[in-house]
């Protein structure tokens, strides 16, 4: 079995599962952000009426926060008055940042366990060797009243990334180019394991916003196997003894890729869609209205250091705004006391409570027609961000801070 499987047998209380077998599955935790406020609804409607585990609950206020409308503020009441109601005591409020930045910070993502938000990049927590997944409402629902959750067993991927990376190429140029190569829906319910030597390369925040990413290629969930990165980590936040699973020797996954990274170039996604994938250089002197850092896959305390380095002393181009999201409270405190904020400030950035922002076209940060921005988050579908006619490239965080200084798409390594 592979460890993705061995995990899931334990999870089921199995003592082995097989690919495309349904298995039903305790959840280890599970997270509900402010877009759901479907899942109190459904909860109720389902009869229930005590959460089966409240200690097994975490509630987060971050895709609005703070809240920008009335509507949004009401969500949030009732979220807030569902958790003092049922003893749930880990209320994430609007101070604290996006759910899988959170739970990081936090130390509650574990090697071994089920991990399921209602938030579609859960796969994130690959990261860490635990089986991170996304679902809707009612099945979030399902777990409130129940601890469990079914799933089918999925077909295992492994990607392999090979070689030294090149100066100015970094875990989103990887990753955008394994989906500019595979496909958008290459993935679709499948898990992605991500190996190679290019791996050992990668600090946990890179590795982070690889398995971030995967839901980009249609991925259930990703996984990355815990090793010495992993565990040096983990051995600062987490306080709970936990398994790590080992894939047996032979076993056959559902297909096998490997790149070689050592000559790869900055990427981008271009509009309007992930896969559509190029060197930087097919764009260089394209103009930019808005250049943006922030959100699970980019907004983390590497992310600024790297927008710090590229414009510390430097000023940006006066007809190109640069925002920036820390993705947590955590991420925003440890900036701030390395000195990043402020070089950041007086190069010219807006800073944005950390959280979703304009992510998904909400809050703060959005487009109007026309508009082109390029950003370290994670789709550039139109009206993502805003407007439909805005314009969206995707890139890694050297290029969106290389960007806001020129006012343009450059090749982010001739700033490094």
């Amino acid at each position: 079995m592979h460890a993705i499987e061995k995990l899931l047998a334990k999870a089921a209380g199995k003592e082995s599962v097989t690919t495309g077998e349904i298995v039903n599955c305790s959840v280890d935790m599970a997270g509900i952000n402010d877009l759901y406020l479907q899942t109190v609804r459904s909860f109720y409607e389902m009869g229930g009426e005590k959460v089966h585990d409240p200690s097994k609950v975490i509630m987060f206020m971050d895709h609005y926060a703070p809240p920008s409308t009335i509507i949004q503020a009401d969500n949030q009441k009732q979220f807030r008055q569902f958790c003092w109601d049922q003893g749930i005591e880990l209320l994430m409020d609007i101070d604290q940042g996006v759910c899988h930045q959170v739970l990081a910070d936090k130390g509650l993502s574990y090697p071994g366990e089920v991990l399921v938000v209602t938030d579609s990049h859960t796969t994130t927590h690959g990261a860490f060797g635990a089986f991170g997944t996304g679902v809707g409402a009612t099945d979030l629902a399902i777990i409130l009243a129940t601890g469990k959750l079914w799933f089918r067993v999925p077909e295992i991927i492994k990607i392999n990334f090979e070689g030294e990376l090149p100066k100015g190429v970094y875990a989103k140029d990887i990753i955008l180019h394994a989906i500019g190569e595979l496909g958008a829906d290459y993935a679709v319910y499948k898990a992605v394991e991500f190996a190679g030597s290019t791996l050992k390369q990668l600090s946990v925040s890179e590795r982070m916003a690889m398995c971030n990413m995967s839901t980009e290629m249609g991925a259930k969930t990703s996984y990355i196997q815990p090793d010495e990165i992993t565990m040096a980590f983990l051995k600062e936040k987490v306080t709970r003894p936990y398994e790590i699973f080992e894939t047996d020797p032979g076993y056959q996954y559902a297909a096998e890729i490997t790149f070689d990274v050592s000559k790869l170039k900055p990427q981008l996604a271009a509009p309007s869609s992930v896969d559509n994938v190029y060197d930087v250089t097919e764009f260089l002197g394209r103009h930019v209205d808005q250049a943006y850092l922030g959100s699970c896959t980019g907004g983390r305390v590497d992310d600024l250091a790297i927008a710090a380095k590229i414009l510390n002393g430097k000023h940006i181009n006066p007809r190109t705004r640069f925002v920036v999201v820390p993705a947590s409270k955590a991420v925003f405190l440890e900036a701030m006391d390395k000195g990043y904020i402020q070089t950041l400030v007086e190069a010219g950035a807006t800073f944005v409570t950390p959280g979703c922002a304009a992510c998904l076209g909400t809050h703060e940060g959005m487009l109007a027609s026309g508009e082109t921005c390029i950003t370290s988050t994670n789709r550039n579908f139109p009206g993502r961000m805003g407007h439909t006619q805005g314009q969206i490239f995707l890139g890694s965080p050297a290029a969106v801070a290389a960007a806001a200084l020129e006012g343009k798409i450059v090749d982010p390594s001739d700033y490094i």
